[in-house]
């Protein structure tokens, strides 16, 4: 991509697409195309064909969508399929239609299958049932890969598609209704210190492991992959380990300085046992994450504190 380039990120807002922004601006990148929901409607065909039409992007990272944890998936199942099938839809046929030259498409790593063989290697997708807390988000997620490797296969549309795991940092949703595991707990711990509770309470048993990636991290790599991968197979994004979920409360009260207990409400879902992403195809492409998983939460919790307590 040269400087000069017009980009689409869609979804600036959110985690992923603001890490974007930082980054693109930060390497110089001068034709940088955001809208907000308000100003541009993603779930509106006419209106994204009209932006497309208008702007013709040379470059869009599809980073927009509807997204949340447990709760939220299992409170809003129509909306976590339907708005995001209509938002990748209009997008992906767009982007071909106003020729852009290349299109890096977000996916998840919640599209594989609950008992998927771990590590996760890309082939394990569409090999057995999805995790149900979640299916409907990894439904849409997965239709939108297919439609990326189908505009590839009929037209020569020039679409690659990211699976990263699970991600946090700077700008992420910390709403204890809504918000996913990491965030949450820097919520609940951070609120717990502050009113001097006796102990705080996590959802499940504490067992499930999960892999954390810094979303600067991320959008590293997709601007990497975005200059050095070109397949319809899909790749993953990760850093390789993971910890339990107890492991992971540990060390986020370790870092905000609570001195309470912690207590496991074991009759909410775990979720998925287990879930960390191979990596062998991103590290043989030369890219690696760098932010150790404790520097990351540090920077977070210093971000939360500025920016949202």
């Amino acid at each position: 991509m040269n400087s000069t380039d017009t980009i689409f990120v869609a979804g600036h807002r959110g985690l992923v697409g603001s890490a974007l922004v930082r980054l693109l601006n930060e390497r110089g990148h001068t034709n940088i195309l955001t809208r907000s929901r308000g100003e541009l409607d993603l779930t509106n065909q006419h209106d994204v064909n009209s932006f497309f039409s208008e702007h013709k992007p040379a470059y869009v990272f599809m980073a927009a969508a509807k997204v949340g944890g447990i709760l939220a998936n299992n409170t809003y199942p129509a909306d976590f399929l339907g708005k995001n099938l209509a938002i990748q839809t209009n997008v992906i046929d767009a982007a071909y239609r106003h020729g852009t030259r290349k299109f890096l498409f977000l996916g998840s790593s919640c599209i594989y299958p609950k008992f998927a063989e771990q590590p996760i290697r890309e082939s394990s997708l569409l090999t057995a049932p999805l995790e149900p807390t979640n299916e409907w988000y990894a439904i849409a997620k997965i239709a939108g890969i297919k439609m990326c490797q189908a505009y590839r296969k009929q037209y020569g549309f020039n679409s690659i598609s990211a699976m990263p795991t699970n991600l946090y940092g700077p700008g992420d949703n910390f709403d204890l209704q809504d918000s996913h595991v990491l965030p949450a707990l820097i919520r609940k711990f951070h609120m717990a210190k502050q009113r001097g509770d006796a102990f705080v309470l996590v959802w499940g048993t504490g067992t499930p492991r999960r892999e954390f990636l810094h979303v600067d991290d991320l959008a590293d790599a997709l601007l990497y992959l975005m200059e050095h991968y070109d397949s319809e197979e899909i790749i993953n994004v990760g850093v390789g380990e993971d910890i339990t979920i107890r492991e992971l409360a540990e060390l986020i009260r370790e870092i905000i300085g609570y001195e309470g207990e912690i207590r496991f409400d074991t009759s909410k879902p775990d979720g998925t046992p287990r879930k960390l992403l191979d990596i062998s195809r991103l590290s043989e492409t030369g890219w690696r994450a760098s932010i150790a998983l404790r520097d990351g939460i540090r920077s977070t919790y210093d971000w939360y504190l500025d920016n949202v307590a």
